[in-house]
C-alpha cells in the first residue's frame, strides 16, 4: 500500500484529502505545518507527498527546497491558491513535481498522483547503474563519481542524466526536457534548461565549453553521446 503525506493547514481540505485517498487504498498521514510535515518526510517511508505552499512555521518552498537539499526525491505535488507564474516556476525548479492550485478536482489529483507513483516505479526498474568515459552514476543511490572522485549532483541534475542516458544519441529539445524531467507541461521558461545543462556539464565535462557527452543541437536542444 503507497502511503501518502499530506501537508495542509486547511483542517476542511485536509480531512477531504484523508477521506479520497483512504477511499482509493492509500495509507494516509495528515500534518498542519511544515516544520512537522518536514520532519515527518525526511525520517518515515512516503511515498509521495501533497504539500500546500502557505503553511505555519515553515512554507511549503522551504519544505521542499529542504528535502531536496537532502537528495528525498519522494515525489511532491504542490498545492496552492496562487495563480502566478513566477510561484508554479520557483516550485518546479526547487525540486517540485507537478502543481496544482486551489481549488482543484479531486479526480484531476488522483490522476497526477498516479501518474507520479507510476513514475516513479518505473523508473527505480530501469535505470541503476551507468558508466561513461571516467563517470560512474548510481541512480538507485544518487551517488556520482568522476575519475573516482565523488560529485556533487543535485537531485535535478541526477534526472537530467538519467533521461539524456535512457535517450542517448537522440536529440531532446528543451520542451521535452521539461515536460519529462519537471513533469510539468508547457514549461513557461525554457531558459531553465539551459541553465541546469550548463551547471551539469561544468561537473561531468572535462572542457565544458566543447563538450564531449551533452552535445547542444543548434535550434533543436541536446544530444546525450557516452
Amino acid at each position: 500500500m503507497n502511503r501518502i503525506l499530506v501537508i495542509e493547514d486547511e483542517p476542511d481540505l485536509a480531512l477531504g484529502l484523508r477521506r479520497n485517498l483512504e477511499f482509493e487504498g492509500y495509507e494516509v498521514v495528515t500534518k498542519d505545518n511544515g516544520r512537522d510535515g518536514l520532519e515527518y518526510a525526511a525520517n518515515d517511508q512516503t511515498d509521495l507527498i501533497i504539500l500546500d505552499v502557505m503553511l505555519p512555521f515553515m512554507s511549503g518552498m522551504e519544505v521542499c527546497r529542504n528535502l531536496r537539499s537532502r537528495g528525498i526525491e519522494t515525489p511532491i505535488i504542490m498545492l496552492t491558491v496562487r495563480n502566478q507564474e513566477v510561484d508554479k516556476v520557483l516550485g518546479l525548479e526547487i525540486g517540485a513535481n507537478d502543481y496544482v492550485t486551489k481549488p482543484f478536482s479531486i479526480r484531476e489529483l488522483l490522476a497526477r498522483i498516479r501518474v507520479q507513483l507510476r513514475s516513479k516505479i518505473e523508473i527505480r526498474k530501469e535505470l541503476i547503474t551507468y558508466r561513461f568515459g571516467n563517470l560512474v552514476v548510481n541512480f538507485d543511490k544518487y551517488l556520482a563519481t568522476k575519475h573516482g572522485t565523488p560529485l556533487e549532483l543535485s537531485p535535478r541534475e541526477f534526472e537530467i542524466l538519467r533521461y539524456f542516458i535512457r535517450h542517448r544519441g537522440k536529440i531532446i529539445t528543451r520542451d521535452e526536457l521539461l515536460n519529462e524531467v519537471w513533469g510539468y507541461e508547457k514549461y513557461p521558461i525554457t531558459r531553465t534548461v539551459d541553465n541546469h545543462i550548463a551547471r551539469l556539464r561544468q561537473k561531468i565535462e572535462d572542457y565544458p565549453a566543447d563538450p564531449r557527452f551533452i552535445i547542444t543541437v543548434h535550434r533543436l536542444g541536446y544530444k546525450f553521446i557516452g
